[in-house]
């Protein structure tokens, strides 16, 4: 008989960050896009909450949030060897997508969203900014490629 070997969530876990992290060259941690990651969550989760009303009453909130994301992606586009977090940021704003950018896309066509909808978007949403943001505080911190230090060409926020 032959039994199946299973592996704690937690190990395997660790052996696919170990995988990602030996293919492929991942930035280091920063501060701006784990907070940005974070605030960005935040806000759109709350404004999310907004879509069973009239969306002609929040339009402006909407279009700062679609800024800010947008701002997000291209931080992160801009970071070097950052693909992977450009790539999670690329899909989440995506308005076409089934994620924020496509939830916010749905809101302004039709006009008011169902609670059920609403609240399952949330999950998925809150999900995949949990990623976004999971990625970001598991690269390893290295002070010498921090913004500000005497090797970054990049000064602090």
């Amino acid at each position: 008989m032959i039994t199946k070997l299973k592996l704690p969530a937690s190990l395997f876990f660790f052996a696919l960050l170990l995988i990602l992290w030996s293919c492929s060259s991942i930035s280091v941690f920063s501060p701006e896009a784990y907070k940005q990651a974070v605030d960005l969550k935040v806000e759109s989760l709350n404004l999310m909450s907004f879509a069973t009303e009239p969306f002609v009453e929040h339009e402006d909130e909407v279009s700062f949030l679609k800024t800010e994301l947008d701002k997000a992606y291209e931080f992160a586009l801009g970071r070097p060897s950052n693909e992977i977090s450009t790539e999670q940021w690329k899909i989440l704003i995506d308005k076409d997508g089934n994620l924020l950018g496509g939830f916010l896309n749905r809101w302004e066509t039709e006009g008011m969203l169902g609670e059920m909808f609403v609240t399952e978007m949330q999950s998925l949403v809150g999900d995949a900014f949990d990623t976004i943001i999971g990625l970001e505080s598991g690269k390893i911190f290295c002070p010498i490629h921090q913004p500000g230090s005497p090797d970054s060409d990049v000064p602090w926020q």
